[in-house]
């Protein structure tokens, strides 16, 4: 692996929460396969394009939110573990999960499959 699982952490949630669509696109490019896959149950994307527009939908749905992570990193073979909280500072957290990450040969991520402990009802 040739990024440390915290810094890939770093790096996820930095896309997330990134507002700048030129910036947001290079944390993506330099942290995310190119054929990288992400589904949950809101979402099911592919490529850098795929996750650009899934980030946008997220920005538009939660103004003002980031996302962070919570608790520890899980690490075995070419697998990840993280949890993470959805808030606005200062905020109750409106949503949060866990995510299984895999990564590609190089360390990027190459798949996130997301599940939900808790979100707004829609």
């Amino acid at each position: 692996m040739t990024i440390t699982p915290a810094a890939l952490a770093d790096q996820y949630f930095a896309m997330w929460n990134e507002a700048d669509a030129d910036r947001r696109a290079e944390i993506i490019a330099a942290a995310w396969s190119t054929e990288g896959v992400f589904v949950d149950p809101s979402f099911e994307v592919s490529g850098h394009e795929g996750l650009t527009k899934m980030v946008e939908t997220a920005h538009q749905m939660f103004p003002g939110h980031s996302f962070s992570l919570t608790g520890e990193i899980e690490q075995h073979h070419d697998r990840l573990r993280w949890s993470w909280h959805l808030a606005a500072a200062g905020q109750q957290p409106v949503a949060g999960g866990t995510d299984v990450v895999t990564l590609d040969a190089d360390g990027r991520i190459r798949e996130v499959v997301g599940f939900l402990d808790f979100a707004p009802a829609h």
